[in-house]
């Protein structure tokens, strides 16, 4: 395929950028991003998608449908969705993993009756100061309460109380987040019954 002679000079003019843009990139954070990921700034597509708050980090590969709402302080990492299409909620002080997917709809009906049933929509909401692991999913009408971590590739179905761990396909309470008074976090599990 033969460019144009302005094509080509855009092509030279991007690939240099592109070079820049990674090695800012390397030297400021020991990273190798994907070419959109440098291109804007974390800070500001968490600012530009909650209209104010600069303390918001999400990444440019994430998805973001309908009503989200993402309190301050909370990072969403690479390739998340997130579906507020059924309402979604995040509270402040939250990671969300690379690769989260937080559904607050599905399809399942619509498909299996050959579209004569509608999506189902519901909200998520997840509390202040969580931690959802890489590709958990959290799927429609589903709490996540305050100071819980979802572990990786867990498929939350249910709500989930204060201060627990959960973990599995679906997933299951595996033990509980103790928080002292000086604010050192201990998570404690059950089925082990060891403390890390």
């Amino acid at each position: 395929m033969a460019l144009t002679p302005d094509s080509a000079k855009l092509l030279e003019r991007l690939t240099k950028l592109r070079e820049e843009l990674r090695e800012a990139s390397r030297d400021a954070y020991r990273r190798l991003n994907p070419f959109y990921e440098d291109l804007v700034d974390w800070k500001e597509t968490g600012r530009y998608w909650t209209g104010v708050d600069e303390s918001v980090t999400i990444y440019g590969s994430t998805t973001l449908i309908g009503d989200v709402t993402i309190g301050p302080r909370t990072w969403v990492g690479p390739f998340c969705n997130l579906d507020g299409t059924g309402g979604l909620s995040i509270g402040a002080y939250c990671s969300i993993s690379t690769g989260v997917q937080l559904i607050t709809h599905d399809s399942v009906r619509w498909a299996l009756s050959g579209g004569r049933a509608s999506y189902e929509r519901a909200p998520i909401r997840i509390g202040n100061c969580c931690f959802i692991g890489t590709h958990a999913v959290v799927v429609r009408g589903v709490t996540v309460g305050d100071h819980c971590l979802v572990a990786a590739g867990a498929v939350v179905t249910h709500d989930v109380p204060a201060r627990t761990i959960v973990g599995g396909v679906p997933a299951r309470p595996m033990g509980t987040v103790e928080i002292d008074a000086s604010g050192a976090v201990a998570l404690v599990f059950s089925n082990r019954g060891s403390t890390i």
